[in-house]
């Protein structure tokens, strides 16, 4: 038995050799990528949204106008951003404040700087990939550290905008929009931005990972099985099987924290022919 970097999993034989045929196969790959999701999150500390312990589950989910209320008044969103009274708020932002990359995070890293990751795409809004030192990250569902115009899709950091109480909301300096968190809340399109890049990127891969992700929300979960139809590679990285598991060429069962630094090292090995 190999010692993971999860205390509480370890990798088999049979788990080893999947994950050893798996980085030979994206060693080869001519424009890898990856999506993830919420569970490589999980591994880093910040609870869910729903499930046990999720933070919806607790508190109670959000309203699911969020986007047509923030449309309707962006001066009471904002009054509630700067004093947010919802608990469930407090608890993910002091969950999001505490987390660290975990070593699924610092894997992908290594493989974006060997040239053995073109892309990655993430359903968090953590951070924690910019955190690692992830240099292309396409945050589908957004960044909670970033504010964005809804006109022009500029994003700022909280410093670049100045937000006057007697004047809310704050507006772009670029094209004079009204600003927002970079959060798409629920009613919100994708932003075009980001929605294209995710498909101009898919539309190149042949190899495709993706990790701690229920593959139920979409458009995310659109991109494995558009990758699947081009007759590329899915390999799946998750602890639990998900809608996507039974179609993916490869699915890998166990937590990303474990099983990534492990297919980092397979995929090494056979771009250098150690394999």
């Amino acid at each position: 038995m190999t010692p993971s970097s999860d205390t509480d999993f370890t990798l088999d034989e049979t788990l080893d050799a999947a994950i050893r045929d798996a980085g030979a196969r994206l060693a080869r790959a001519a424009h890898p990528m990856a999506l993830t999701g919420a569970g490589l999150s999980v591994e880093s500390g910040i609870p869910p949204f729903r499930g046990p312990g999720g933070i919806w589950t607790k508190y109670g989910e959000p309203p699911m106008d969020g986007y047509q209320r923030f449309l309707r008044d962006p001066a009471a969103y904002w009054r509630e951003r700067l004093s947010p009274k919802q608990d469930w708020m407090r608890a993910l932002g002091d969950a999001v404040r505490e987390a660290k990359p975990n070593p699924g995070h610092t894997s992908f890293v290594e493989l974006e700087r060997r040239g053995m990751l073109a892309a990655l795409v993430t359903q968090n809004i953590d951070d924690l990939h910019r955190q690692a030192g992830h240099r292309r990250v396409l945050e589908i569902h957004g960044n909670h550290r970033l504010l964005r115009c809804v006109e022009c899709n500029t994003r700022f950091d909280p410093e670049e905008i100045a937000v006057d109480t007697a004047a809310l909301p704050p507006l772009c300096p670029h094209c004079n929009g009204i600003v927002k968190s970079d959060i798409v809340h629920f009613g919100e399109p994708i932003p075009q931005d980001v929605l294209r890049a995710c498909f101009e990127a898919v539309a190149k891969t042949d190899v495709m990972i993706v990790a701690g992700t229920s593959a139920t929300v979409y458009p995310a979960a659109e991109l494995p099985f558009e990758v699947l139809r081009q007759g590329g590679v899915v390999i799946e990285v998750n602890p639990e099987p998900s809608d996507l598991s039974a179609a993916a060429t490869i699915s890998l069962r166990g937590p990303g924290a474990a099983v990534l630094p492990r297919l980092l090292e397979h995929a090494v090995a056979a771009r250098e022919g150690r394999a």
